[in-house]
């Protein structure tokens, strides 16, 4: 276990969780799996208890601890991508597999994890400042899944 991991709360499939951000993300796996050993308030000896796994080189613990408490966008992965395409691809995994879109960029998985599907186009806009940080903003602001072409537009005045 590394010094700081991120402690994700799931109701009851963490394991399926850790096994599709593995599948969909690189330097992403699931490490370790490890059983109840005796019955917990919400389940029984022998129940995976908790998973650990990586995101994108995030060390995380996913816990089935029951319905006590969900997520929230309190709390989101954020992925930093290349071009549309790879934008496309993450998005779609996660909406295409029970998730749902969001704004601007944002999506939620089917365990209600939030996710960031952020192209650089948009972090290299905001970075620039200005108005052509004001011009992506505000294409942004009409966007659920962030369309890299009108960002770029957006911010060379277009």
């Amino acid at each position: 276990m590394t010094h700081n991991t991120i402690c994700l709360w799931f109701a009851s499939d963490a394991e399926g969780a850790a096994r599709f951000y593995a599948q969909t993300f690189p330097d992403s796996a699931v490490t370790g799996i490890h059983r109840a050993p005796s019955d917990f308030p919400s389940g029984k000896a022998g129940d995976v208890l908790t998973v650990e796994f990586t995101v994108v080189g995030v060390s995380c613990l996913g816990l089935n601890g029951g319905q006590a408490f969900t997520h929230s966008e309190a709390f989101s992965f954020q992925i930093a991508t290349e071009d549309q395409q790879e934008t496309d691809r993450y998005w779609d995994a996660i909406v295409g597999n029970g998730g749902q879109e969001s704004a601007c960029g944002w999506c939620k998985d089917r365990w209600g994890i939030s996710w960031q599907i952020i192209p650089r186009a948009l972090a290299d806009a905001l970075a620039a400042g200005g108005d052509e940080a004001r011009r992506a903003i505000e294409a942004m602001m009409t966007m659920t899944r962030i369309d890299v072409a009108a960002i770029e537009a957006a911010r060379h005045g277009g």
